[in-house]
């Protein structure tokens, strides 16, 4: 079994009106350093496979067929046997 912790972000090249507006926020309240802000999803889940390779394929298709947009969005992942 393992735990696979998954980021989902924008593309870099894709305009994030919502890191946008967070950072709007963040200068109304004197955070005046702050920059670059972008916001993602963060998602943690079980894959109840022996073998890492599979769980590893299994992971990228849940990943690119239901967690992200392929056009907008990247993830990177962490898997750890437990």
């Amino acid at each position: 079994m393992f735990k696979a912790k998954v980021l989902v972000k924008r593309r870099p090249s894709i305009l994030d009106p919502q890191g946008m507006a967070v950072e709007k926020g963040a200068k109304h309240l004197g955070f005046n350093n702050i920059r670059e802000t972008r916001i993602g999803k963060y998602v943690e889940f079980t894959l109840d496979l022996a073998d890492r390779k599979t769980a590893e394929v299994e992971l990228n298709e849940y990943c690119n067929k239901l967690l992200i947009n392929p056009n907008l969005e990247d993830f990177e992942y962490t898997l750890e046997e437990i």
